[in-house]
């Protein structure tokens, strides 16, 4: 059975390089991780903190997505913040946040907003 046959929203996240990508479920746990046999050649603590970040990073999407579809629905937006479900401000945010951290260039993919 597939995610979406289990009705679960799946997030996806890659590397900078797009050497690394992965998909994961709303909490995280990753359903696909695939890895270009290049980075294998670096440490792998680096590479299991980058596998961990993208999975992050993934289930934050997803979860953003689920939020999106409650609120379709007509779930209050108090609701869904007591749900804990983030808004796209939040989400792009943390992705901000980390990219600073591990000094990656800005690629958010939600920073675009309507400028």
């Amino acid at each position: 059975m597939s995610a979406s046959e289990l009705g679960l929203l799946v997030g996806t996240a890659e590397s900078a390089a797009g050497r690394i990508s992965v998909e994961t479920t709303e909490l995280g746990l990753p359903l696909s991780v695939v890895v270009d046999r290049a980075e294998l050649r670096h440490d792998p603590a680096g590479l299991a903190a980058e596998i961990v970040r993208l999975c992050r990073q993934s289930a934050n999407r997803a979860r953003l997505a689920r939020r999106a579809e409650l609120a379709e629905a007509g779930v209050a937006h108090d609701v869904l913040d007591r749900m804990g479900l983030p808004t796209a401000d939040e989400v792009a945010q943390a992705e901000l946040a980390e990219e600073t951290e591990y000094e990656y260039a800005p690629l958010s993919w939600l920073r675009s907003g309507g400028d």
